[in-house]
């Protein structure tokens, strides 16, 4: 087991190649009440759970960001009432990012904030949802829109829930690991440009150390700007187009697969303005067609998506602003892309 502290408004471990059942079992001591929300396809994966001396109460959530609603986040409140949840409680929650971010969000509000804990279940919630404390839900104006910042006490992440995706979301999740690499560590992604994907997903070990490296990227910005300030924003490499295209597809885009389309936009823009070479944006394609991930979306969706980029959270004013690279691991902001600058990029990634 490898362990990675995080430093943010609260110290907390992130527990990686761990056994989350032992792992919940320390944290559950001296809790009166423990509430699981897990996703219901897994909750057959933790139906046996059993804590000594602790009041277990167990809540299924839907699969996927349709969790994220807020009626989901009321039948949670009305959950947490009636189980009688104090402050000196503890939330867990089991599933992949959409879950935690809901969960989490729940924790946070629930008597202004309770103790929760993350067991992430799939490779884009073990890099990344699951860490940094951003919990939320989406609206219909956009996704993440609403939320709180509110840290875990602890993530578990147990690399024997990969068994349990499937291939398309095993290569999504790889999308934000591919994500780390280009802002801050080329070592990720010579690891994956070596192997095929089947070698990725047999080899634990080889998992494990993508795993540990993405999450040490996330912790070192996380705990030098909790609350996003400046720092944090490169985590968002890919995700201001990521996100809009999301909500257009109504997602049936997963996350990973709509950040692989993002970045390679990002990357054309960044070409655009003139402060990334060729040979780099070809890297991006190439490195994200190897792991099965699109790297385009229809000509058409551009005139939807222009509004929608309008309501990401980088966005300042009228000012829409992406997070680019120069060089690996050199990361910038691009602050004043014109409507032809962006139109061109998008040009360039259209199907």
């Amino acid at each position: 087991m490898k362990t990675i502290r995080v430093i943010s408004e609260r110290e907390y471990d992130v527990k990686i190649d761990c056994n989350w059942r032992s792992e919940l079992g320390k944290l559950a001591i001296g809790r009166a009440r423990v509430g699981v929300v897990v996703a219901a396809s897994l909750a057959d994966r933790v139906g046996d759970l059993s804590l000594e001396d602790v009041d277990l109460h167990i809540f299924e959530i839907s699969d996927g960001e349709e969790a994220k609603s807020a009626d989901n986040l009321q039948l949670l409140w009305q959950w947490l009432g009636a189980g009688g949840f104090t402050r000196s409680d503890l939330l867990v929650a089991i599933g992949g990012g959409a879950t935690t971010d809901i969960s989490g969000f729940a924790a946070a509000t629930w008597l202004r904030g309770i103790d929760w804990i993350a067991v992430p279940t799939t490779v884009a919630g073990m890099v990344d949802a699951a860490v940094g404390g951003k919990t939320g839900m989406n609206s219909s104006f956009g996704k993440n829109l609403i939320g709180a910042f509110h840290s875990p006490i602890a993530v578990l992440t147990d690399l024997s829930w990969l068994t349990t995706l499937s291939d398309r979301d095993f290569s999504a999740g790889l999308a934000e690991v591919v994500k780390c690499g280009f802002i801050s560590d080329e070592t990720i992604l010579e690891t994956i440009e070596s192997r095929s994907l089947s070698e990725l997903r047999s080899s634990s070990t080889v998992m494990s150390d993508l795993i540990y490296k993405a999450v040490s990227v996330k912790a070192s910005a996380v705990s030098s700007d909790f609350k996003e300030s400046f720092t944090r924003e490169i985590l968002n490499y890919g995700h201001t187009l990521a996100h809009a295209i999301e909500i257009d597809s109504d997602f049936t885009l997963r996350h990973g697969e709509a950040v692989a389309i993002g970045m390679v936009f990002a990357a054309e823009l960044a070409g655009e303005k003139g402060v990334l070479h060729a040979d780099l944006i070809q890297r991006h394609r190439e490195i994200l067609i190897h792991l099965n991930l699109p790297i385009s979306y229809p000509a058409s969706s551009w005139s939807r998506l222009l509004p929608l980029l309008a309501l990401d959270k980088k966005s300042r004013g009228r000012q829409i602003r992406f997070v680019a690279i120069s060089h690996i691991g050199k990361t910038l902001r691009l602050e004043d892309c014109s409507l032809a600058q962006m139109s061109i990029a998008y040009e360039r990634i259209s199907s």
